[in-house]
């Protein structure tokens, strides 16, 4: 528990690699893995929101949603202590990218994945939908720990294995300048 506690005094990570991409051609649909895509700012191409097939309500539509790996971690601890699955099945979180080198997903600034420039938008809290597809409260066990959801800068192709490096508003300001 101390070890965790100072963990948090330490400065944040500002970079990482991308671990996984996912996308769904319909809602509810099983996640496929993909080892690259397109995305614009329609979202990934071949995936729910970028086709226009997704769950969700117009004000908070959101194209991209990205997990750091520590997140899920955290939540399939989450999930054991609440006596639900022990793992969480890859892809049933339903977020897009998933990144690891960052302890916690980012709440503000920009996302550089390879050649892609994102906007952090917001968190991306579970809703009751995720519960039905998966069957289980997942949402319960990502809890605040559930990704963030971003906008596309600037459109090109990801890769798994792209580096990942967070700007943080001050710096993402002071780089276009």
């Amino acid at each position: 528990m101390l070890g965790r506690w100072l963990e948090w005094l330490r400065p944040a990570p500002t970079q990482g690699t991308l671990e996984t991409i996912w996308v769904a051609e319909t809602a509810g649909a099983p996640m496929s893995n993909r080892h690259q895509t397109h995305v614009d700012n329609a979202g990934l191409e071949g995936d729910r929101y970028a086709l226009g097939r997704g769950h969700w309500h117009p004000v908070e539509s959101c194209p991209v949603t990205l997990i750091c790996r520590a997140e899920l971690d955290r939540a399939a601890r989450s999930a054991r202590r609440l006596r639900e699955p022990a793992a969480i099945t890859p892809g049933e979180h339903r977020r897009n990218l998933v990144i690891t080198g960052l302890r916690r997903s980012p709440h503000e600034g920009v996302l550089v994945i390879g050649q892609v420039r994102f906007a952090i938008l917001r968190p991306r809290p579970p809703c009751g939908w995720l519960n039905q597809v998966v069957g289980y409260n997942l949402a319960r066990a990502l809890g605040r720990d559930s990704g963030i959801c971003l906008r596309t800068l600037e459109s090109g192709i990801l890769q798994v294995g792209d580096p990942v490096r967070w700007e943080p508003t001050s710096t993402a300001t002071a780089s276009k300048q």
